[in-house]
């Protein structure tokens, strides 16, 4: 059973449209469970019941019209119980309900189990028979492991309007719900942007030019056989076992009349090339994968490289450049930081993400440009939204598509507000933040997320809390010199000459790689990540050290920051690089007597739940202590914070985050060590009262916050701001922290910074 398991979850995940694969799936489910009966029950939450939307056994007219109240019948029952329902004779039951459209008269036994996704039900599966009779474990086992592996892909259902349009209204009536990743609102129409050469996140499209499609898959086989034979000649002077054996396999399958034919079919049902290779090649995996011969079955991951390696020739023939609108949302499988930053002199006005959270770098990076995001979309029709109209609202993470002209006036009305708060707040721009009752703390930049800093010299900053020196070695080919390093450091440095710049040594590793450097691990976050490298590779480390000291000594305003540490020991051996590195330049521009050589301040990143019980040891050894909030919620929750399956339980507002928060304060304050933090919540304005009234020095966020946490100090009172702290740290769970502060916002008159902080 688990094969036949495993051929159904795989063939269902493979289904180019839902409604096929409802079909499909039903009559798979009867077949291997041997029953008279197998329907698929999709809720439709804004109508408050279910509509039977496929069915194998009963009647093909009642699908898509037959309707059951969320609280009616058996299958209202199975969903809320959810849990399953397994009894011998169902018409004898109290819940049951005669649907006589759906010509169930003969059917006795019933088993239904809920799909549920993400603690919600929004389905129910059931077999149905003639003998009145209970099904077994296995059989109940069977249906509610199935139900629960198909559970993601049929929420989507809901999302792409599949139920709607069987109800005869507009496909798209409702908003897709993801996760918020950067607040604010915008209006555009949506471009589609694919990574090279990964049929997973190909979108399926149509063509009109079959001919042109055909050519460019025919030219792919030629190119890719080439390629291959090329591999082969390079490596068989150095192999000399049978390993170069799997290039003569992949050219035997492109040589397979079959792969080409069944390609070429779809194409002539006018897929282009691409999506035709997807639905060919991803048909033969699920066929490997689902036989028992563990060796046959590894073969399909060769199948999907060769169908990559196709993809990648047929993309390299499509010399077609895609039109980028003047405006537009970008859309992508998984929008990354690079898809970001290459759009973002484009037109680009917000990111949809099917994969991430509010807390992957793409995100961070759209909360940096002010670009309003949405994450963890998961498994939605990509090809159905490029060029479509769509509104994404930052805030409340809701995508709609193709708007109608009510809803789209309502949001150009909150983009108003938006606009006019937004210029309100810019009255404290150049104002210290100070409280009414006199308590002051600074307020820096977060920096390096986008080149150019014109737009942070008038933010009102007072100096860069974070400058990120990895994204500069992200866009390289190899690691950047010192030459090169110095050059740029330099242009942040002089650009606030009178103000502390804070440079983050490299921090790579997690979500974050470099092309030229990459990292494979199965848990990236608690590995080889930030000062591990860096300390590992002492030659990488001492030329940005180099770099950044040399590039200081007109401006002396150098602070150093060490991110990810973990031990004191990794301090120690931090610092003694950093004292090389600058007595090294100390000797090598000692000849030079205008040259004045200042030792920068040295710093660490508090993200590692460990080194809040080291506080009292690193006090000694260096300047200055500052939060990584994401990262040490990441760490104390355990929750992965680019995972959107448990993007709901990552929350920095935790009270165990908000108490280690406090503990770091008051650490920090006992041995007299100036204390920042440059975490997301440092920009969220009831984050920011909390801070304060814990007692943090500094608080680094993007420029486009700056204003508005300006605004909100300058208008609470620093002892409101340690009542409402008192209060926040005695509830029991952030949903509780969050509605207490959202309602001592609105209390204080600052409703309008309830939406845009939270």
């Amino acid at each position: 059973m688990l094969t036949s398991l495993r051929r159904i979850v795989l063939e269902f995940s493979q289904n180019t449209e839902l409604e096929s694969a409802l079909r499909r799936i039903v009559s798979q489910i009867k077949q291997v469970m041997k029953t008279q009966c197998c329907s698929i029950y999709l809720a439709d939450h804004q109508k408050q019941h279910f509509i039977l939307m496929a069915s194998d056994g009963l009647d093909e007219k009642s699908l898509g019209q037959t309707t059951i109240g969320f609280t009616e019948g058996l299958i209202g029952l199975v969903a809320q119980r959810e849990e399953p329902l397994n009894i011998a004779n169902a018409r004898s039951h109290p819940h049951f309900i005669h649907a006589p459209e759906v010509k169930e008269e003969n059917l006795n036994a019933f088993l239904g189990t809920p799909i549920i996704h993400q603690r919600k039900v929004i389905g129910v599966i059931s077999i149905q028979q003639e003998k009145a009779r209970f099904f077994n474990e296995n059989e109940e086992a069977f249906l509610v492991t199935l139900a629960a592996q198909i559970a993601t892909a049929m929420a989507n259902a809901e999302a792409t309007g599949l139920i709607a349009q069987h109800q005869g209204n507009n496909h798209w009536t409702k908003a897709i719900q993801g996760a918020a990743g950067s607040s604010g609102v915008a209006v555009a129409p949506m471009l589609l942007v694919q990574p090279h050469a990964d049929l997973t996140a190909i979108a399926l499209t149509k063509t009109q030019d079959v001919a042109l499609e055909r050519e460019k898959f025919e030219q792919a086989v030629n190119q890719t056989r080439e390629d291959y034979t090329q591999m082969a000649s390079k490596l068989e002077a150095i192999i000399v076992d049978n390993s170069l054996d799997i290039f003569e396999m992949y050219k035997q399958l492109l040589d397979n009349a079959n792969l080409g034919r069944e390609v070429a079919d779809k194409i002539n049902e006018r897929w282009n090339a691409e999506s035709a290779l997807k639905i060919i090649i991803d048909s033969y995996v699920v066929q490997f994968e689902s036989l028992e011969d563990s060796y046959l079955r590894e073969r399909a991951s060769d199948i999907k490289d060769l169908g990559n390696r196709l993809l990648f020739n047929i993309q390299s023939f499509s010399k077609i450049p895609k039109a980028v609108p003047e405006e537009f949302i970008l859309v992508a499988e998984d929008v990354t930081a690079s898809m970001v930053a290459e759009y973002q002199h484009q037109g680009l006005k917000g990111i949809v993400s099917l994969q991430g959270s509010n807390n992957s770098h793409a995100a961070i990076l759209a909360r940096a440009l002010a670009l309003p995001a949405v994450m963890g979309i998961e498994r939605i029709p990509l090809g159905k939204l490029d060029k479509h109209l769509c509104i994404i609202d930052g805030y409340s993470g809701e995508l709609f598509v193709d708007p109608n002209e009510a809803l789209i006036r309502e949001y150009e009305h909150l983009i108003a507000e938006e606009s006019a708060l937004a210029d309100k707040v810019k009255q404290v721009q150049l104002l210290p933040a100070i409280t009414p009752d006199g308590k002051e703390i600074e307020l820096l930049l977060n920096a390096g997320l986008s080149s150019g800093f014109e737009h942070s010299k008038n933010s009102g900053a007072a100096g860069i809390g974070l400058y990120r020196t990895e994204i500069p070695f992200m866009s390289k080919s190899c690691f950047p010199s010192e030459l090169e390093q110095t050059v740029l450091y330099r242009q942040v440095l002089e650009a606030f000459p009178q103000q502390p710049v804070t440079m983050r040594t490299l921090d790579v590793g997690g979500d974050k790689s470099l092309p030229y450097f990459p990292i494979h691990e199965e848990n990236p976050f608690l590995g080889w990540r930030g000062i591990r490298i860096t300390l590992d590779h002492p030659e990488i480390f001492l030329l940005q050290i180099r770099a950044m000291i040399r590039a200081s000594v007109a401006y002396q305003n150098l602070e150093i920051m060490l991110p990810m540490i973990s031990s004191v020991a990794e301090v120690d051996e931090a610092i003694r690089l950093i004292n090389q590195a600058y007595f090294e330049l100390s000797s090598e521009l000692a000849t030079d007597q205008n040259t004045v050589l200042a030792r920068p301040r040295i710093g660490i990143m508090i993200e590692v739940p460990s080194v809040i019980f080291q506080l009292e040891e690193l006090a000694k050894k260096v300047d200055f202590f500052s939060v990584g909030s994401n990262d040490l919620t990441q760490y104390l929750l355990a929750v992965d914070r680019n995972n959107s399956r448990v993007a709901s339980i990552y929350s920095s507002y935790h009270p165990a985050v908000l108490k280690a928060l406090q503990m770091i304060a008051q650490e920090s304050k006992k041995y007299a060590v100036p204390l920042s933090l440059c975490g997301e919540l440092a920009s969220e304005p009831a984050g920011a009262l909390l801070l304060l009234a814990m007692g943090y020095d500094k608080l680094s966020m993007n420029p486009h916050n700056i204003s508005r946490i300006k605004w909100v100090i300058r208008h609470v009172e620093f002892k409101k701001a340690q009542s409402i702290l008192a209060k926040v740290l005695t509830l029991s769970n952030a949903k509780q922290v969050h509605n207490y502060l959202n309602e001592q916002l609105e209390l204080l008159e600052l409703g309008g910074f309830v939406r845009a902080g939270m």
